[in-house]
């Protein structure tokens, strides 16, 4: 007992001591620069228009930068309206984990690059290659490469979605272009633009599955066959219609269509 209590204090000491520096940096801007700068590793050096970060910082950044990838690659890109169509169609096809979860996600990835490869294309002509080559800082190189994201993002979102959550942030003026929309005001629009359309298209693609059951299901009560699935009797049946019409390209082929990814 006396060990777990010693173990408790000294964790909760950790991190009050952590918590004071931290404080201290905030309120205080010129002790974090002398303390940073007495760290050779985390030192920053600006030469004019150029910033220049040492090694160590660096992979810091780009580690920090990983952990939020995953977020960017939900809410940022074309991913979440592909993966939620495709879980969807699995559902109204009725194979249970066929395609399993590792294809779904797999063929969304794959997808996503594919739509998103020509705004890619323009951050790494326009924001990247710039940067590498010591044209531009990094502020700049960040800016342009919002100023694509969010380009596509707008184009993929509702007018409806971005002036409700314009009125709900408080802005009351009008959008001359979608450089003036706020981040802030676009990721969560676009994110619910998505999910929407995700859902539209699934309904569309549900009906005719949908159909099917039905009709096996009144065909088998008609027979008195009460105790037989009609999941396991129309499951064929679907499989060969969406066969038949060549299911996949059809899906694949609308989804790419909904997206606009124009310069």
């Amino acid at each position: 007992m006396k060990k777990y209590l010693k173990n408790i204090m000294y964790s909760n000491l950790k991190f009050f001591i952590f918590f004071l520096f931290t404080i201290l940096c905030i309120s205080n801007s010129a002790f974090a620069v002398e303390f940073l700068n007495g760290l050779p590793a985390l030192n920053v050096n600006t030469n004019g228009n150029k910033t220049e970060y040492s090694v160590p910082l660096q992979i810091l950044i780009l580690m920090g930068a990983l952990t939020i990838l995953p977020s960017l690659i939900l809410g940022m890109t074309s991913f979440t309206r592909i993966i939620i169509v495709m879980s969807i169609l699995r559902q109204a096809l009725g194979t249970q984990q066929t395609p399993p979860n590792q294809v779904i996600i797999a063929i969304s990835l794959f997808l996503t690059f594919f739509i998103m490869s020509p705004t890619l294309t323009k951050i790494y002509n326009e924001a990247a290659t710039p940067y590498m080559n010591n044209e531009v800082s990094a502020e700049e190189a960040v800016d342009q490469a919002s100023k694509s994201i969010k380009n596509f993002m707008v184009k993929n979102t509702r007018k409806t979605d971005l002036l409700m959550f314009s009125d709900l942030a408080g802005i009351n003026k009008k959008f001359d272009n979608y450089e003036e929309i706020p981040f802030r005001v676009v990721l969560p629009a676009f994110m619910t633009s998505e999910l929407k359309t995700a859902f539209q298209i699934g309904f569309l693609i549900f009906l005719p599955f949908l159909v099917i059951d039905m009709v096996i299901s009144s065909i088998l009560m008609s027979l008195g066959m009460m105790m037989l699935s009609p999941m396991l009797i129309s499951l064929p049946f679907k499989l060969l219609l969406f066969v038949l019409v060549d299911g996949w390209a059809m899906t694949v082929g609308s989804l790419v269509t909904t997206f606009s990814v124009g310069g």
